[in-house]
């Protein structure tokens, strides 16, 4: 996936997120949601934004760990 795609699913997460916030059912990806859903869509939208993160890094040139040094 590009940026853009990822992104885009980024923003249908926080929508989701926000109308559930605001009382409202909703229909993602086939599933009905509601207040208690809202733990399962906030993890969704954490999973795309680490996605794009990763992404991002990857496009600058920074690996995807961290050294340590001990000593």
């Amino acid at each position: 996936m590009n940026p853009a795609d990822i992104q885009n699913m980024i923003d249908r997460y926080a929508a989701a997120e926000l109308s559930v916030l605001e009382g409202k059912s909703i229909t993602f990806n086939g599933q009905q949601m509601t207040l208690e859903n809202l733990s399962e869509i906030r993890k969704g939208r954490q999973e795309w934004e680490r996605r794009l993160e990763t992404l991002n890094n990857k496009r600058r040139g920074r690996p995807g760990y961290r050294l340590a040094r001990f000593g």
